[in-house]
């Protein structure tokens, strides 16, 4: 008897999203809570794990269709694990394939799968699947790189260049015969081809996913809505450089954790929004909804796009705890587990644009919050100290804000209030 397979609960508000990728195929021996296929939601992408163990045995849709919560993707039909003398076998075939030895299984209609179960049953996806028969390379010998240990298409091609340039450097390529030369003709009349436009000019369509059209769509909705303006400041980092070096060794053997910057601007930004409090602040209808807490999004990279998980009570936690959770985020986010519950609310933004080496930026605000804070890259640069021109560790910060709720004076304010803080860390400690 068959056991369906229905699209599970998504999270508040999400009621349908789109199949990304199967990771069973008809026949794979699957086990109870497996995943079996991953769906991707506005927000986040969660895998569908089998009910039961058993066999899949159907699949009722296709990679890219939009399936609705609880609708039925599949079906696990009874059936036993795979024998665990298979891959004996299949190495047994390969060595008497009268083909030769040019034909590895990984190459016939089959591809040798990737992923090795206790049963020995492996899957590739359908990309990955398409490039190693094109390719003709062994995925079996292959490190993947992505999740799980995962092939990804770079892999297989990475492997396929590699697999070419290995002949080479080991001064073992075999000289190309030379043909004779063909009979040349004077060319037709005419204009003749360009040198430069003779190569291969291939275009490549991709179906945007809908965590990027969400994006898209909240993007272009606060840029529509809100009245949006941009502040900047400067922040001499000398103090923070310091006393991350002077504690770093410390604060990581007793709470297993690095201490990085982002720990320092979250405190700061708490500290300025309590002299500030429209930057922490949302506009409802004709309401104004003032928060005595800072739940901070924090801006992190995913594989698929960015995310904001949020930090709740930013403004109660300890640096420890600020460093624990951006750092938890940021691991799931690459290994797409963060839940939708983590990723709604917020009364605050912090994008770090730094890490990726930008000197300067207007981000665009998370609405309905009323602000959001940019941080940028690093670098040392001409300042006059007491009469003299230094060079110090500075950064541009900016802050991007809804000019319906903050003041061009309340957000200049809340910037040097940051650049204070962090200009002198000891306010943190002392509230001021």
């Amino acid at each position: 008897m068959a056991t369906d397979v229905e699209v599970p609960a998504l999270g508040e508000s999400i009621t349908e999203g789109t199949l990304a990728q199967w990771l069973k195929k008809p026949g794979d021996a699957v086990l109870a809570d497996e995943p079996i296929a991953s769906l991707e939601t506005d927000k986040v992408t969660v895998e569908v794990p089998s009910p039961v163990a058993g066999v899949l045995t159907e699949q009722l849709v296709q990679e890219g269709d939009t399936v609705a919560v609880g609708a039925i993707i599949a079906r696990i039909g009874e059936g036993g694990a795979v024998s665990a003398s298979a891959p004996a076998q299949a190495a047994a075939e390969a060595t008497t394939n009268p083909a030769g030895p040019s034909e590895t299984p990984a190459l016939r209609d089959e591809p040798a799968p990737q992923d090795h179960d206790d049963d020995g049953v492996m899957t590739l996806s359908p990309a990955v699947r398409r490039a190693v028969l094109e390719l003709h390379v062994d995925p079996s010998k292959i490190q993947g790189t992505g999740k799980d240990g995962r092939l990804t298409k770079d892999d297989v091609v990475a492997a396929a260049e590699a697999q070419k340039s290995a002949p080479a450097q080991a001064g073992v390529q075999a000289p190309e015969a030379k043909a004779p030369a063909p009979e040349t003709k004077a060319p037709p009349p005419g204009p003749r081809p360009s040198p430069g436009n003779t190569g291969e000019r291939n275009e490549e369509r991709v179906r945007m996913s809908r965590l990027r059209q969400t994006i898209a769509r909240r993007l272009k909705e606060a840029q529509n809505t809100a009245a949006m303006l941009t502040t900047f400041n400067d922040v001499d980092m000398t103090a923070v450089i310091e006393a991350r070096s002077r504690y770093k060794d410390l604060f990581e053997k007793k709470y297993g954790i690095r201490l990085g910057f982002m720990g320092f601007f979250v405190k700061a930004c708490a500290l300025a929004a309590k002299d500030v409090p429209s930057v922490n602040a949302s506009l409802e209808g004709e309401e104004i909804v003032y928060h005595d807490y800072l739940d901070v999004s924090v801006a992190v990279s995913a594989p698929k796009g960015l995310v904001v998980p949020v930090v709740r009570n930013a403004d109660r936690m300890s640096f420890a705890e600020i460093e624990k959770t951006i750092a938890d985020f940021g691991k799931r986010a690459k290994d797409g587990t963060l839940t939708v519950d983590e990723m709604t609310g917020g009364t605050f933004t912090i994008s770090n644009g730094g890490v990726f080496g930008s000197l300067l930026s207007t981000p665009i605000i998370n609405p309905p919050q009323s602000a959001v804070l940019g941080m940028h890259r690093i670098e040392e640069r001409p300042v006059v100290k007491d009469g003299q021109i230094v060079a110090r560790p500075m950064m541009y910060l900016a802050l991007s804000y809804d000019h319906r709720l903050v003041d061009g004076r309340e957000a200049v304010t809340f910037l040097v209030r940051v650049k204070e803080a962090i200009e002198d860390p000891t306010r943190l400690l002392i509230d001021l």
